[in-house]
Order: C-alpha cells, then sequence, then structure tokens
C-alpha cells in the first residue's frame, strides 16, 4: 500500500509538472505572493513560454555573447533575479563583464578606482554619480564583480550630454570638445523605425515626461521637440551599444551581462538592434521584465509575447496615484524640476 501511495504521489507531481505547460494550452504557472518574487519563461520559435528556473536560464544563456537584462528600475524581484543570474552566469562563464546603464563613461576611471580597491564606496557613490537607489538595487552586483575581479563597464552616456542633446538637438554633440565627444557614441541612429515609432508613442501617453504638445502634429510629420527627445533617448542606447561592442573587441572570447532599463531592451529594439548593427555575428539574449495583471495567476499577455528571449514575470508595484489630481500634481513638480535641470545646464561646449 506504501509503495502505491507513493507511486501515486510522484505521478501527480509528474502531472503537475506537465500542466506547467501544455501544448495548445495556457501554461499554469504558481502565484507571485510578493514584490520580491519572479518567473522566468522562455519562449522560441512561437511555443508557449515555459517557466524555467535560474539555474536552467543560465544554462540557456551561456552560450550567447551578450545578454541584456531589462528591468524596472524600482522593483525589488527585478533586482534579486538580476543577481541570482549573474551568480549563476558566473559559475558558467567566467570570462564575464557587467555592463551598467547606471554608471556613466565620463567616470569610467571612478569605477576602475573603487573595482582595484584605490577608493571606498562613499567616493564611488558621490564621484561615480550613482543613482539614489544604489544600495539596495547595485550594490550587489558591483560588490559580486569586484570580489571576482570581474569588470564592470560604465557603459551610459552622461546625463549631461544626453539633456543637452534632448535641448539642443544632435548636432550639439559636434561642437563638444574631444574628451567630452568621447563620452558619447560616435553614431547615432536617428532613423524611422519601430524604435521610434515606440518612442514616439511613449511622449504621447507618459505626460510626465515634459512633452507639452504631441510627437506627431497634425500633418503626421513628427514635431521638433519630438525629435530632439529622441536623439537624446538614441544618445543612451547607442552609447550603451558601443560600449559593450568597445569591450568585447578588445576581449575575444569574454561575454558581457548588460543591467539597463527595459524600454531600451524590449522586443530587440533601442540597445539591441544598434548592438546587432555594429556587431552582426553576436549572439544577443534580452531578459524582458513584465508586471503581470493578476498576480495569483501570472500570465504572459499577447502583447508582451516576443519582448524577449526569456520574459521575466514580477508583480505590479503599487499604483503611483490613487486619483487624478495627485497625478497631476506630480506631473507639475517634475516639470518644473526638469525644467530647472534644463536651464542649470551649460550646453555650450
Amino acid at each position: 500500500m506504501r509503495r502505491l501511495s507513493l507511486a501515486i504521489s510522484f505521478g501527480a507531481l509528474l502531472i503537475a509538472a506537465a500542466a506547467w505547460v501544455h501544448e495548445g494550452r495556457a501554461a499554469v504557472l504558481p502565484a507571485l505572493p510578493d514584490l520580491t518574487s519572479f518567473l522566468m519563461l522562455r519562449s522560441e520559435n512561437g511555443q508557449l513560454a515555459a517557466a524555467i528556473t535560474i539555474e536552467e536560464a543560465a544554462d540557456a544563456l551561456k552560450d550567447y555573447d551578450v545578454i541584456l537584462f531589462g528591468e524596472w528600475h524600482d522593483h525589488s524581484g527585478n533586482h534579486l533575479a538580476e543577481m541570482q543570474l549573474f551568480r549563476a552566469l558566473y559559475a558558467r562563464v567566467p570570462q564575464l563583464a557587467l555592463s551598467m546603464e547606471q554608471f556613466e563613461r565620463d567616470v569610467q576611471g571612478v569605477v576602475d578606482d573603487y573595482m582595484a580597491g584605490r577608493i571606498g564606496e562613499d567616493a564611488l557613490r558621490g564621484r561615480g554619480r550613482a543613482w539614489p537607489n544604489y544600495a539596495e538595487a547595485y550594490r550587489p552586483l558591483v560588490e559580486y564583480a569586484k570580489e571576482r575581479r570581474l569588470p564592470v563597464i560604465a557603459a551610459n552616456a552622461p546625463a549631461s550630454v544626453v539633456r543637452c542633446v534632448g535641448q539642443k538637438g544632435p548636432d550639439y554633440l559636434t561642437r563638444l570638445a574631444a574628451v567630452k565627444r568621447g563620452w558619447a557614441a560616435k553614431d547615432l541612429h536617428l532613423d524611422a523605425g519601430s524604435y521610434r515609432d515606440k518612442f514616439f508613442k511613449f511622449l504621447d501617453e507618459d505626460s510626465s515626461h515634459g512633452a507639452d504638445e504631441k510627437a506627431v502634429d497634425a500633418s503626421g510629420q513628427p514635431t521638433a521637440s519630438a525629435l530632439r527627445g529622441f536623439a537624446a533617448q538614441v544618445t543612451r542606447d547607442d552609447t550603451m551599444a558601443e560600449s559593450i561592442a568597445l569591450y568585447l573587441q578588445k576581449n575575444p572570447g569574454h561575454k558581457v551581462l548588460h543591467v539597463t532599463g527595459a524600454f531600451h531592451v524590449a522586443s530587440f529594439l533601442g540597445t539591441t538592434e544598434r548592438l546587432k548593427t555594429s556587431m552582426p555575428d553576436l549572439k544577443i539574449a534580452v531578459i524582458n521584465p513584465v508586471q503581470v495583471d493578476d498576480p495569483e495567476h501570472p500570465a504572459l499577455r499577447t502583447e508582451d509575447q516576443g519582448g524577449g528571449t526569456i520574459s521575466l514575470l514580477l508583480r505590479a508595484t503599487p499604483k503611483e496615484y490613487a486619483n487624478a489630481v495627485e497625478e497631476k500634481a506630480a506631473i507639475e513638480r517634475i516639470r518644473a524640476s526638469m525644467k530647472k535641470a534644463n536651464a542649470r545646464s551649460n550646453c555650450t561646449s
């Protein structure tokens, strides 16, 4: 009887596991009980998404040259998944570099000094202009790399340069001194296409980013301010892509894990397509985070399918505003802050 009971229990486990993915049916996935929870789903060749563990994800990704890990910057579950995957990848691929949107090219020397132990964390956070959430979000990644002597790439263009491109347009870069010009990518890809369309839609839907007009005018043409905004966005994307490419060209056989905002890499656009353009033979993976509608019954929405090599399902963060009055007040504060920052910008050289 005991053997029969064990056999039945084992069979039930197999049936439950098989229910996660069944051809022709939606995957049945475990709940996301809190904001540190996450699920990884892999989908290829149009097949239904299959739930995988961190270890399975690392096995699948170890043969890629570059892994672009998209994130919601303020999501604890997203950061926890990044750290776990970084650790699992390193166990399989020791020649691994960590590339970060959160540090900018002009502070690469500061980052290098910290990694070599020549300065302390206070100097890194101050002189390196670390993000306000560095301690809880990015310290674990940097410390893991430091202890194992892995390179950290300060991949992004300086915010001051990006801001001036947004005000003056891409020609601003041609007026920079040689040293400052090297802080941004040599070439910007400003062509019309899916990424520009996506960015213009974002401007129209997210009024907190300071747009006082629609991205496209009545005649269907992009406005001057929208084109400048896209040039600023692309300055980040092209610079991050170039930073990764330069590292790989100097270090053949190495691999890169790049951490960045989801918008920059989702659907293999932005930084992804720019990196692929510069190095067509690279094998590039994208991890795309998705905040689910129902954490008790998480599922990948149709519009999010194809967003990455692996989809990272997360519990949604709390609503930022309880009502329209709160939202309007917050938008006005954000716009006022942006105007002050623009007014302080020195875009003369």
